[in-house]
């Protein structure tokens, strides 16, 4: 992947606003796969945070963003604003952490594209932090119904 293209503000390629964008950054990216590292889960005001705990299972929303920003720069979109896309399936979803809390170091979301079969894109991903797997499955993202590709 390419390393020189650190994006520091991901924010503008998701469509999300505010601490609902969980990506602090773009480590690395190509045409193949995207890297993004974020600390968000540390945050105490975590917007998914719940009677004090984060689970695991938003590690998906994590991937799922990764993949956004990745299909925004692939295309070369310079906002999210582009043709909608939707998260249609995820797969083989594994979670070795019940919860989020207590780790301190950043998460690093890495997603691969495996196949694209017109506008349908399948990606693989993979949530660690301090070379812990944390999470991993596959992401199939598909444009809105009615949306223009």
């Amino acid at each position: 992947m390419t390393t020189g293209n650190t994006i520091t503000t991901p924010a503008a390629l998701v469509p999300h606003a505010g601490a609902m964008c969980l990506l602090d950054e773009v480590a690395s990216w190509d045409d193949g796969g995207i890297r993004c590292r974020s600390a968000s889960h540390r945050l105490a005001a975590h917007p998914l945070r719940r009677d004090g705990s984060l689970s695991s299972i938003h590690l998906l929303e994590y991937a799922a963003q990764a993949v956004a920003v990745h299909g925004a720069l692939v295309s070369g979109t310079s906002a999210a604003r582009g043709p909608a896309k939707l998260l249609a399936a995820a797969r083989d979803f594994e979670l070795h952490v019940t919860n989020l809390d207590g780790l301190s170091a950043d998460l690093l979301v890495d997603a691969e594209r495996m196949i694209t079969l017109g506008e349908a894109v399948l990606y693989s991903f993979q949530v660690s932090t301090a070379g812990d797997v944390l999470a991993a499955g596959r992401l199939s993202v598909m444009p809105a119904a009615g949306e223009p590709s």
